[in-house]
Protein backbone atom coordinates (compact mmCIF):
# COMPACT_ATOMS: atom_id res chain seq x y z
CA UNK A 1 0.00 0.00 0.00
CA UNK A 2 2.77 2.31 0.01
CA UNK A 3 4.10 3.90 -2.88
CA UNK A 4 7.60 2.89 -2.70
CA UNK A 5 9.70 -0.46 -1.77
CA UNK A 6 9.07 -0.45 1.99
CA UNK A 7 12.13 -0.10 3.57
CA UNK A 8 11.73 -0.50 7.54
CA UNK A 9 14.22 2.56 9.79
CA UNK A 10 14.31 1.05 13.28
CA UNK A 11 17.51 1.06 15.54
CA UNK A 12 17.38 -0.58 19.06
CA UNK A 13 19.05 -3.06 20.94
CA UNK A 14 18.56 -5.40 23.67
CA UNK A 15 20.50 -2.45 26.01
CA UNK A 16 17.87 0.35 24.82
CA UNK A 17 16.70 2.37 27.96
CA UNK A 18 15.64 5.44 25.65
CA UNK A 19 13.28 5.02 22.77
CA UNK A 20 12.94 7.72 20.43
CA UNK A 21 9.15 7.58 19.13
CA UNK A 22 8.42 9.97 16.07
CA UNK A 23 5.76 9.30 13.69
CA UNK A 24 7.03 7.60 10.39
CA UNK A 25 10.39 8.01 8.73
CA UNK A 26 11.13 11.12 6.34
CA UNK A 27 12.42 10.94 2.84
CA UNK A 28 16.24 11.31 3.73
CA UNK A 29 15.96 8.68 6.22
CA UNK A 30 14.19 6.40 3.96
CA UNK A 31 17.25 6.99 1.75
CA UNK A 32 19.81 6.77 4.21
CA UNK A 33 18.39 3.80 6.13
CA UNK A 34 19.74 5.63 9.42
CA UNK A 35 17.21 7.21 11.80
CA UNK A 36 17.55 10.94 12.44
CA UNK A 37 19.99 11.98 9.79
CA UNK A 38 18.46 15.23 8.95
CA UNK A 39 18.11 18.72 10.25
CA UNK A 40 15.22 17.30 12.33
CA UNK A 41 17.90 14.83 13.76
CA UNK A 42 20.39 17.82 14.85
CA UNK A 43 17.77 19.81 16.70
CA UNK A 44 16.52 16.61 18.64
CA UNK A 45 20.33 15.89 19.01
CA UNK A 46 21.08 19.25 20.53
CA UNK A 47 17.35 19.38 22.67
CA UNK A 48 18.44 16.00 24.53
CA UNK A 49 22.26 17.49 24.85
CA UNK A 50 23.72 14.46 22.59
CA UNK A 51 26.22 14.51 19.86
CA UNK A 52 25.85 12.77 16.55
CA UNK A 53 28.46 10.21 17.96
CA UNK A 54 27.09 9.70 21.08
CA UNK A 55 23.53 9.23 19.72
CA UNK A 56 24.45 6.40 16.71
CA UNK A 57 27.33 4.70 19.13
CA UNK A 58 24.90 4.43 22.50
CA UNK A 59 23.37 1.58 22.07
CA UNK A 60 21.29 2.66 25.06
CA UNK A 61 19.17 4.93 22.79
CA UNK A 62 16.88 3.18 19.96
CA UNK A 63 14.99 4.91 17.22
CA UNK A 64 11.41 3.54 16.38
CA UNK A 65 8.92 5.45 14.82
CA UNK A 66 5.47 4.76 14.96
CA UNK A 67 5.74 3.69 11.07
CA UNK A 68 8.92 1.66 10.43
CA UNK A 69 8.99 2.93 7.17
CA UNK A 70 8.32 6.41 5.12
CA UNK A 71 4.54 6.71 4.32
CA UNK A 72 5.15 9.07 1.31
CA UNK A 73 4.61 12.29 -0.13
CA UNK A 74 1.00 13.59 0.16
CA UNK A 75 -0.05 15.70 -3.12
CA UNK A 76 0.05 18.76 -1.66
CA UNK A 77 3.32 18.32 0.09
CA UNK A 78 4.51 17.07 3.23
CA UNK A 79 4.37 13.05 4.36
CA UNK A 80 1.67 11.30 4.54
CA UNK A 81 0.58 10.36 7.91
CA UNK A 82 1.64 7.31 9.83
CA UNK A 83 -0.03 4.34 8.71
CA UNK A 84 -1.14 3.26 12.04
CA UNK A 85 -1.38 -0.64 11.01
CA UNK A 86 2.19 -0.91 11.46
CA UNK A 87 2.32 0.22 14.90
CA UNK A 88 -0.74 -1.63 16.33
CA UNK A 89 1.10 -4.67 14.61
CA UNK A 90 4.75 -4.35 15.20
CA UNK A 91 5.39 -1.83 18.56
CA UNK A 92 3.90 -4.42 20.70
CA UNK A 93 6.50 -6.80 19.88
CA UNK A 94 9.39 -4.61 19.64
CA UNK A 95 8.28 -3.10 23.33
CA UNK A 96 8.28 -6.62 24.56
CA UNK A 97 11.87 -6.98 23.61
CA UNK A 98 13.46 -4.14 25.15
CA UNK A 99 12.54 -4.64 29.14
CA UNK A 100 15.31 -2.15 30.09
CA UNK A 101 13.47 0.81 28.76
CA UNK A 102 13.47 3.77 31.25
CA UNK A 103 12.09 6.72 28.77
CA UNK A 104 9.89 7.15 25.59
CA UNK A 105 10.14 10.37 23.79
CA UNK A 106 7.23 10.89 22.05
CA UNK A 107 8.05 12.99 19.10
CA UNK A 108 4.97 14.95 17.34
CA UNK A 109 1.52 14.64 17.30
CA UNK A 110 0.67 11.15 15.77
CA UNK A 111 3.10 9.18 17.78
CA UNK A 112 1.63 11.12 21.18
CA UNK A 113 -1.59 10.32 20.05
CA UNK A 114 -1.20 6.98 19.08
CA UNK A 115 0.64 6.23 22.55
CA UNK A 116 -1.22 8.31 25.37
CA UNK A 117 -4.60 7.58 23.73
CA UNK A 118 -7.25 8.96 25.61
CA UNK A 119 -4.47 11.20 27.76
CA UNK A 120 -3.80 12.88 25.20
CA UNK A 121 -5.00 16.40 25.05
CA UNK A 122 -6.87 18.55 22.67
CA UNK A 123 -3.58 19.26 20.42
CA UNK A 124 -0.04 18.57 20.22
CA UNK A 125 0.30 22.32 22.06
CA UNK A 126 -1.47 21.32 24.76
CA UNK A 127 -0.28 17.54 24.95
CA UNK A 128 3.57 18.94 25.73
CA UNK A 129 2.04 21.92 28.20
CA UNK A 130 1.03 19.00 29.96
CA UNK A 131 4.44 17.27 29.83
CA UNK A 132 4.74 16.73 33.00
CA UNK A 133 1.60 14.97 33.69
CA UNK A 134 3.46 11.69 31.44
CA UNK A 135 6.55 11.86 32.99
CA UNK A 136 8.97 10.34 34.31
CA UNK A 137 8.73 7.38 32.05
CA UNK A 138 7.31 9.50 28.74
CA UNK A 139 8.31 12.81 27.36
CA UNK A 140 6.40 14.66 24.72
CA UNK A 141 7.93 17.05 22.69
CA UNK A 142 6.95 18.72 19.25
CA UNK A 143 8.35 16.96 16.09
CA UNK A 144 11.85 19.00 15.63
CA UNK A 145 11.18 20.01 11.72
CA UNK A 146 12.45 23.57 10.45
CA UNK A 147 8.53 23.76 10.35
CA UNK A 148 7.95 24.01 13.92
CA UNK A 149 10.65 27.12 14.51
CA UNK A 150 7.44 29.39 14.37
CA UNK A 151 5.79 26.89 17.28
CA UNK A 152 9.23 27.12 19.36
CA UNK A 153 9.56 31.04 19.16
CA UNK A 154 6.02 31.22 20.08
CA UNK A 155 6.59 28.80 23.03
CA UNK A 156 9.79 29.79 24.93
CA UNK A 157 8.07 27.53 27.67
CA UNK A 158 9.41 24.66 25.99
CA UNK A 159 13.06 25.45 25.81
CA UNK A 160 13.46 26.34 29.29
CA UNK A 161 11.19 23.80 31.19
CA UNK A 162 11.30 20.85 28.99
CA UNK A 163 14.57 20.76 27.13
CA UNK A 164 16.67 20.96 30.61
CA UNK A 165 14.33 18.34 32.42
CA UNK A 166 14.97 16.03 29.02
CA UNK A 167 18.81 16.52 29.22
CA UNK A 168 18.89 15.51 32.56
CA UNK A 169 17.07 12.82 31.79
CA UNK A 170 19.35 11.51 28.89
CA UNK A 171 21.82 12.40 30.69
CA UNK A 172 20.92 10.15 33.56
CA UNK A 173 20.14 7.03 31.77
CA UNK A 174 23.61 7.56 30.03
CA UNK A 175 25.54 7.74 32.94
CA UNK A 176 24.05 4.85 34.80
CA UNK A 177 25.52 2.04 34.48
CA UNK A 178 22.91 -0.22 35.48
CA UNK A 179 19.42 -0.58 34.01
CA UNK A 180 15.93 -0.43 35.95
CA UNK A 181 13.36 -2.59 34.00
CA UNK A 182 10.03 -1.57 33.63
CA UNK A 183 7.22 -2.69 35.72
CA UNK A 184 3.92 -3.24 34.30
CA UNK A 185 5.92 -4.41 30.91
CA UNK A 186 4.16 -2.15 28.30
CA UNK A 187 2.62 0.50 30.63
CA UNK A 188 5.14 2.53 29.07
CA UNK A 189 3.09 3.32 26.29
CA UNK A 190 -0.39 2.14 27.00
Amino acid sequence: MLPHTPRPVVRVFPETRLLICGQAPGRRVHESGLPFTDPSGDRLRDWMGVDYDTFYAERRIGVAAQAFCYPGTAPKGGDYPPPTRCADLWRPQLLEALPQMELTLLVGGYAQAWALGDRVKRNMTETVQAWREYAPDLVVLPHPSWRNTAWLRKNPWFEAEVVPYLRERVRSILSSATARPREGGDQVLS
